[in-house]
């Protein structure tokens, strides 16, 4: 598989394509917007790491590019742990954040779960948070040994939970991500299949914690 990534700090380009190619991709690089689009045009990639912030084009702007043409996955790397913006990257069609600093164990996960559910299958086909298990593969999922049947909703935000353990998302995320941006609905459904969802999971339900005036974070033990 090849990768693109669009990084104006030369030292983390290296860095991220050292990693990537150690685990067998081939890797290609773009320190600014223009750059990038240049190359995504000329060549074949099956993702794009894509840093919003950057001299003269950003990352919003070459997303929003791309996506009029491609459904390409793309996954932001930013340094501004803003709502704002990423539900401005969601609108545009992003796949996923990234926050700086970030690990490299993380960053290659994200990508290849991330790359699994496009291609209907994952390298690593099970995801475990505590007492829950995912097969991304089936879509099955297990609480503590017994089979647990979730309806597609509920399973997807509960992989996507899993996927970004310990991390808060507000309603309104919640809403473009599983929802659309263009959702005429409230938040309120948001509520709704939180509470669908803790049901199913049972005596696991607990670990889809509500954050006060934040939202919904999964809370996974270190």
């Amino acid at each position: 598989m090849k990768l693109l990534i669009v990084e104006d700090d030369l030292l983390m380009q290296e860095v991220i394509a050292d990693y990537f190619k150690g685990k067998g991709w081939e890797t290609d690089m773009a320190g600014n917007g223009e750059t990038a689009l240049e190359k995504w045009e000329k060549e074949q990639y099956q993702l794009i790491l894509l840093d919003v912030i950057m001299p003269g084009t950003n990352g919003f702007t070459v997303c929003r590019k791309i996506r009029e043409c491609s459904d390409i996955p793309i996954i932001f790397i930013t340094a501004r742990a803003m709502e704002e913006d990423e539900l401005h990257g969601y609108s545009l069609g992003a796949d996923d954040y990234v926050t700086k600093p970030f690990s490299l164990p993380v960053l290659y996960a994200k990508v290849m779960a991330l790359m699994g559910r496009i291609r209907g299958e994952n390298p690593h086909q099970k995801v475990r948070c505590g007492d829950i298990e995912a097969d991304v593969r089936t879509h099955e999922v297990w609480v503590q040994g017994q089979r647990c049947i979730l309806p597609p909703i509920e399973y997807e935000m509960l992989l996507f939970f899993m996927e970004n353990p310990n991390r808060v998302y507000g309603r309104e995320q919640l809403l473009i991500r599983f929802w659309g941006y263009d959702f005429e609905g409230n938040e309120r459904v948001v509520d709704n299949h939180i509470k669908k969802l803790r049901k199913a999971l049972g005596v696991c339900g607990g670990m889809i914690q509500t954050v006060r005036k934040a939202g919904y974070r999964m809370e996974v033990a270190k």
